[in-house]
């Protein structure tokens, strides 16, 4: 009997624990199975890390790729670039100056850019046919809107019919209108050169003046026209800020002024005033010939290395050759009459106006 009775206890002392252990197992899985949890979202963050990774390293490569050298410099007119909202005007090809160009280095600069020129033009003259002051003047004002070989192919029969000043001023209107008509803009340019005719055989005697001061008060004299005059006709220096001069001087960043005016005086700053005659000729004369306003031919521009807008135009050499205008291209310069030593150089007179 005390056996059994101990069996028993032992039994269930036995059933007891076997029941208590699940319970305590159970009740051991669940921290560990919180901790599990708790450590699967700390698995997930290395991934994390390496997503970062790819996109700091594609941050770090795109500016790769936005660095690489164009071929060729791209020029973007400003009003296209401004059209698209949000997005910052694209830069031109000369929309900074050289950097880190001294005064010193400029003035040096823009001096060796002329001496290049004059070698290539050593013949440059006024491309306006003229055999006096007083028609050379009113050549000038008539080139106004129009190219000088057009002129040039209306004058003749302009000075054939009113020789001097006194009987350009006592023309009838209506005649010079039908002669000055190829010209454009007739009516004003023919209301032009009668008042300054009509001033000159009044004021000046019938001489055109050789001052700044008594040119520009002439109707339709600015100081472009005045310094024409006085140094083609009175060789007294004076700087010819036209289209070609004012495209020209902002090409090679002379100067960042738009006003002709003040072009004119931070140009004339760089160069002995003794220059300024024979700039303008050289200035012009490129502009017309190879750095054109729209297609430049820097492939053929003998002063490329100087130039910091060089790529703005063709840079293929044989392309660039076939822009090249007026003698260089083998035609025809803008005079009627050019001067021998034009002539010499290979350069061809205009043909008149009408000829085939």
């Amino acid at each position: 009997m005390k056996k059994s009775s101990a069996s028993k206890k032992t039994a269930s002392a036995k059933g007891a624990a076997a029941e208590k252990a699940p319970v305590e197992k159970a009740a051991a899985e669940k921290p560990a199975a919180k901790k599990a949890a708790a450590k699967k979202p700390a698995a997930k963050k290395p991934a994390a890390k390496k997503t970062a990774g790819k996109k700091a390293a594609a941050k770090k490569a795109a500016p790769m790729k936005r660095q690489a050298p164009a071929k060729k410099p791209a020029v973007v007119p400003k009003k296209a670039a401004a059209a698209v909202k949000g997005v910052a005007p694209a830069k031109t090809v000369a929309a900074e100056p050289p950097r880190g160009e001294s005064r010193t280095a400029l003035v040096r600069r823009a001096r060796r850019i002329d001496r290049e020129l004059a070698e290539v033009y050593p013949y440059a003259h006024p491309e306006l046919d003229f055999e006096n002051p007083f028609q050379l003047v009113v050549a000038t004002v008539l080139s106004a809107q129009t190219t000088d070989l057009r002129v040039n192919q209306t004058t003749p029969a302009l000075f054939a019919k009113y020789p001097t000043p006194e009987d350009l001023a006592a023309a009838v209107p209506e005649e010079v209108e039908e002669i000055l008509r190829p010209t454009g803009f007739f009516r004003a340019k023919t209301k032009s050169v009668i008042g300054l005719s009509k001033a000159l055989a009044e004021d000046f005697g019938g001489e055109v003046p050789g001052r700044l001061e008594d040119l520009v008060k002439l109707p339709g004299v600015g100081r472009k026209t005045a310094f024409v005059v006085l140094g083609n006709a009175f060789g007294r220096p004076g700087i010819t800020v036209d289209t070609h001069f004012q495209r020209l001087v902002r090409r090679w960043r002379w100067t960042e002024e738009t006003d002709p005016d003040k072009i004119e005086a931070a140009v004339g700053a760089l160069f002995p005033k003794s220059d300024w005659t024979d700039l303008s000729h050289h200035v012009i004369w490129h502009g017309r010939r190879i750095c054109h306003a729209r297609k430049p031919a820097c492939g053929a521009c003998p002063i490329a290395p100087l130039c910091p807008a060089y790529g703005e135009g063709e840079t293929d050499p044989e392309k660039a050759k076939k822009l090249l205008k007026y003698e260089k291209g083998g035609l025809p310069g803008q005079r009627l009459k050019p001067p021998q030593a034009y002539l010499d150089a290979g350069g061809k007179p205009a043909p008149p106006l009408g000829a085939g």
